[in-house]
């Protein structure tokens, strides 16, 4: 007999304490997976993206919720390198992976 997870093609949620992006700005850490959704809000043209992330002096996964279009198309652009080692910086009004 199967296990559900071998044929469930469900997008499973992103495990990990949420946290503010503020806590880790500048701080080096793993992003693990990442996903993009709609936003019920307007401000950020409606898509958001969902980080889960470790810090590199804890194994720990974190989860982190952003409306940046920058991370989201750096995660787009870079899917196929998760996961991968940067920094999130805060740039004039935007966020970066460095």
């Amino acid at each position: 007999m199967k296990h559900f997870a071998e044929f469930s093609t469900e997008e499973k949620p992103l495990d990990g304490d949420k946290i503010r992006i503020d806590e880790v700005l500048n701080c080096e850490l793993i992003v693990c997976a990442y996903k993009i959704g709609k936003s019920k809000f307007n401000d950020n043209k409606g898509m958001y993206v969902t980080l889960q992330i470790k810090l590199m002096n804890d194994d720990m996964p974190r989860v982190i919720f952003t409306g940046s279009d920058v991370i989201a198309e750096q995660c787009r652009k870079y899917d196929n390198n998760i996961p991968f080692i940067a920094t999130i910086k805060k740039i004039n009004k935007y966020y970066t992976f460095t």
